[in-house]
């Protein structure tokens, strides 16, 4: 028979059988498609920054889990990176260079004496601070100690600790120096950050969440709990500054000192401050989100507290007066104003679109666009019964926003359609939806892709990505741990934070460069089964002829490796194996593996079955590849 051409059509199919999908790829991970054909997808790099902060993190370049990334640039030419985590919030000036903490201050108190108490030969510290509202595991920074606290050096004490809560009124701390005598003295300055965020949603069993006198007294809570949200960040440019807000929290401002080299810390956005940071008295004391509209310049803060009010009301829309962040208190000569969707429960998201910024709520999607005094903005619901992910599953590209939702994925053009995926079950068939809140979206404009990324059914991080090609219109997916993305020109490839306080520069080079030395990225993809005819007869072959291109690879002798999964029926384990005294054509089913290289020109394979799947993955360093049209040598082989 003459050899057979191996055409798949690109794209991954999930959401029929191995048998149904006959002709199309139907698994994978990491890999892409360019021009209808699979490839490798690019690899990735480390960002060299160092924190800069007295304490260093355990791991990484940063505290906690980011999970906000955002990039502007200042008017003397500052190429400034945003990223907030769970437990800090940092500015980047430039590709590697340190990560500055500018985590806002809540509090600055001052004991005159008796702030410390130590224990001889111990090197954890009692600080005895009434009233300190830190919780475990917040950070404080200490000053004003002017000499040795029963034999531990001044200069050990006046420096950022993460502390350990213990009372209302005191915490511990852990020195370098061990103490040499046990007593209570001293004085200090203390200045606490903003209190620490959750990396995951959690449920709280403490006293009170459950119903009066459920349960016996002193047993375990056994109710639902009190859901606790994890910290996510959302920021937006002003100008030079950056305006700052953790969700659920209050509005800061960060603004870049006259020094580059100087990072001064974000301070709140209220009428109590002073400079740049005083406001009117109707400055939102608490918020979901914060935008800066595009053209209009307004400041818009979503899931508010309403004038006058500190109780947050979650489908309330304010704005401050056009190019004012300061003015928030409606006035005839001003614009400031306010909005309440009628809609959901809550505002879960805003997104910046081409004219218009979509709201999302729980169950509907708006359009809020600028019309001028004296409505200044209106809003237009643009969908119903729909729904989001989470604040940041919502992503542009191409004109069109595309967001993820609980069991569908959603575009918006105009109006609001969903998105046909042919890999429904794979996603939305293995999902954690309690940490919906860690799925974020991410543009890989190089390449016309728009990634998610979310917990598989048995995590609680984030460990999988589904990838929607918009430009070929097709799906695919795989396996990795990321927690924020952004794509930008203000670097020259998309950036990443992974955990351990990993920042990542992705599409570069060919392997994984967050270990050294680098690590292979295993990379596969298989196709659905083929059959002879109608699959009535078993098929054999003998000879494969590769077609693999290599190029980007940075070794002399790049390597895949070609799998023949032949089966006898599509019940039957595609590693199912015969082992006969003598092998025959008639017989042999077992699956096996041929090293293909650059100049492999034909691969001599023996493989039976009434169906076969073929496969192509690497895992070594140094490897880029492309897959083309093979040709198999195959024929009949009999009836079963």
């Amino acid at each position: 028979m003459p050899l057979l051409k191996i055409q798949i059509k690109p794209g991954i199919v999930r959401d029929v059988t191995a048998t149904a999908a006959k002709g199309l790829w139907y698994a994978c991970d990491k890999i892409r498609f360019r021009s209808g054909s699979p490839e490798k997808i690019g690899g990735w790099t480390l960002d060299t920054g160092t924190p800069s902060a007295t304490l260093a993190p355990p791991a990484g370049a940063y505290w906690g889990v980011a999970r906000s990334l955002f990039t502007w640039q200042t008017l003397r030419g500052d190429r400034l990176l945003g990223m907030g985590t769970n437990l800090k919030y940092y500015v980047q000036n430039g590709p590697n260079s340190q990560l500055q903490d500018v985590t806002p201050l809540r509090a600055t108190t001052t004991v005159g004496s008796g702030a410390f108490t130590t224990t001889n030969g111990s090197t954890t510290v009692l600080v005895n601070a009434t009233a300190h509202g830190a919780v475990d595991g917040d950070f404080v920074t200490i000053s004003g100690v002017a000499g040795p606290v029963n034999g531990v050096p001044a200069a050990s004490l006046n420096r950022e600790f993460r502390l350990t809560y213990v009372t209302s009124d005191t915490f511990t701390i852990a020195v370098d120096t061990p103490a040499t005598s046990s007593s209570t003295t001293g004085a200090a300055t203390f200045a606490y950050q903003i209190n620490t965020g959750s990396e995951i949603f959690s449920y709280a069993f403490g006293w009170g969440t459950g119903a009066w006198g459920a349960g016996g007294w002193g047993a375990a809570s056994t109710g639902a709990g009190v859901g606790v949200d994890l910290r996510v960040w959302s920021q937006a440019n002003y100008g030079d500054y950056l305006l700052l807000n953790p969700r659920g929290g209050p509005l800061y401002l960060w603004v870049p000192n006259a020094n580059p080299s100087v990072f001064d810390r974000a301070e709140p956005l209220s009428s109590t401050s002073t400079g740049v940071f005083e406001t009117d008295a109707e400055c939102p004391t608490v918020c979901n989100q914060v935008m800066v509209s595009d053209a209009s310049r307004f400041v818009i803060a979503f899931g508010v507290d309403d004038y006058g009010s500190s109780v947050q009301d979650p489908l309330l829309v304010r704005w401050s007066d056009q190019e004012d962040y300061a003015m928030w208190a409606p006035a005839i000569t001003n614009q400031a104003g306010s909005y309440r969707l009628s809609q959901g429960s809550e505002i879960v998201g805003a997104h910046q679109a081409r004219q218009e910024i979509l709201v999302f709520t729980d169950v509907a999607v708006y359009a809020m666009q600028y019309l001028g005094p004296p409505y200044v903005w209106g809003f237009q619901i643009m969908g119903s019964s729909i729904s989001v992910a989470s604040q940041n599953a919502i992503m542009t590209a191409n004109n069109t926003v595309f967001w993820m939702g609980y069991d569908k994925f959603y575009s918006y053009n105009g109006r609001v359609d969903t998105l046909d995926c042919t890999i429904w079950r794979e996603v939305f068939g293995n999902i954690n939806l309690d940490q919906q809140a860690q799925f974020f979206a991410g543009l890989n404009e190089g390449f016309s892709e728009v990634w998610w990324f979310y917990c598989s059914a048995n995590s609680n991080t984030v460990d999988r990505y589904v990838v929607f090609d918009y430009a070929e219109n097709l799906w695919h997916y795989g396996t990795m741990e990321r927690t924020a993305w952004v794509d930008t020109p203000l670097r020259q490839t998309p950036i990443a934070a992974g955990y351990n306080g990993q920042l990542i520069y992705h599409e570069v080079g060919v392997d994984d460069g967050t270990t050294n030395p680098p690590s292979p990225i295993n990379s596969y993809i298989q196709s659905a089964d083929v059959d002879l005819g109608d699959g009535d007869r078993y098929a054999f072959v003998d000879k494969i002829v590769p077609d693999i291109s290599f190029d980007g690879s940075t070794v002399n002798n790049p390597k895949v490796t070609f799998a023949m999964r032949p089966r006898y029926n599509p019940g039957a384990n595609y590693d199912a194996t015969d082992t006969p005294d003598v092998v025959s054509e008639q017989n042999y089913v077992a699956e096996r593996q041929y090293e293909v290289q650059q100049f492999t020109q034909l691969i001599y394979v023996r493989a039976r079955g009434r169906q076969m799947a073929l496969r192509v993955s690497s895992n070594t360093v140094g490897v880029a590849w492309q897959f083309g049209v093979p040709r198999i040598n195959v024929r009949p082989s009999g009836r079963r």
